[in-house]
């Protein structure tokens, strides 16, 4: 019998592997340009300037969370507390505003950093317990909310002054006022992904954490720093939509958690860390928003519409798993 030849593992070429990831990176912007062409054949009113300002508004406060989770989900971890943190810091700025009569930008402020302690809560818990970023920010998704309650007896905050409608329902040169801060976090979260240490850390937490602790990398000290951040930008999300619907919700954000997570996951972060753009959650929560819009517009039903997306985030993470896979090869 003739020995049988052994069949080596077929090395990938540096250049096919570079061009494998950009097609990936490139894949859900080019997904919403299809979707974006097929709703604009199905709609004669989706390709109109009202319609998409009404798009880039809806999508603002997802997009401003997502870059955070980002940073998160970078270093393989988690959010699930940033829908309670935008109820809380929205009934935490209307209530000083409207019981104890402070100013509107006093009140802001201390509305986002409410979020910014939550989030560096929600840090020190993760580093000091050990406890699972899921299992630590489930808990804190609970007490947040909780808070929230507690601090309104559940019901909502009415009568705040007519100039803090401007965060959230402003305008500027025609283009409403989120949209700015949607740009201006993703300006500012870009460069700190790319061009900052903190950015580079969190790559290398996410990718290999052993390696990151050998080289000298305070993991704790980022992490901390990293849900900080994640905790503040979903305490501006949380005043932004307050000042929109003018009214402090406690139940305000209820599910944006995992909207902000699967706009982040169809931009192509991956949920094992090491891996995403800034640039692709805001497609990825575009994406989410252009599918609703689109089916408003066909009057399709809110229940399918949640199907669609439900899918959807099926597909991205599948996909997520299968190219690591490959790419690992």
């Amino acid at each position: 019998m003739e020995p049988q030849a052994v069949t080596q593992p077929v090395p990938v070429k540096p250049y096919s592997r570079t061009f494998r990831r950009a097609a990936e990176r490139l894949a859900p912007f080019l997904f919403l340009i299809v979707i974006g062409i097929v709703l604009s054949i199905l709609s004669p009113y989706f390709l109109t300037v009202r319609n998409l300002l009404t798009v880039l508004l809806q999508m603002s406060i997802i997009g401003i969370i997502a870059v955070g989770e980002t940073l998160v989900m970078l270093t393989a971890g988690i959010d699930l507390s940033v829908g309670s943190v935008v109820g809380l810091a929205g009934v935490l700025s209307t209530l000083l505003m409207v019981q104890l009569h402070w100013p509107i930008w006093l009140s802001v402020i201390a509305g986002i950093l409410a979020g910014a302690v939550v989030g560096c809560l929600n840090g020190v818990l993760i580093t000091t317990t050990k406890l699972p970023p899921f299992i630590a920010t489930l808990g804190m998704m609970s007490v947040a909310r909780g808070f929230a309650l507690i601090l309104t007896g559940g019901v909502a905050i009415f009568n705040v002054p007519e100039g803090f409608n401007w965060l959230g329902g402003g305008h500027v040169l025609g283009i409403p006022v989120p949209v700015y801060f949607l740009a201006a976090v993703t300006l500012i979260g870009t460069f700190v992904l790319n061009r900052t240490l903190l950015g580079q850390y969190a790559f290398a937490i996410g990718s290999n954490p052993e390696t990151a602790r050998l080289s000298g990398i305070r993991i704790a000290k980022y992490l901390v720093c990293i849900y900080t951040i994640q905790g503040l930008l979903a305490g501006l999300g949380g005043v932004i939509q307050a000042s929109r619907i003018v009214t402090g919700q406690p139940t305000a954000g209820l599910g944006y958690e995992l909207d902000v997570i699967a706009a982040c996951v169809i931009g192509g972060t991956s949920l094992f860390g090491g891996e995403g753009t800034v640039l692709g959650a805001i497609i990825g929560a575009a994406l989410m928003e252009l599918i609703r819009n689109g089916a408003d517009l066909l009057n399709i039903s809110a229940f399918w519409q949640d199907v669609i997306i439900g899918i959807i985030i099926w597909v991205a993470v599948a996909w997520d798993g299968y190219r690591r896979r490959v790419l690992n090869r």
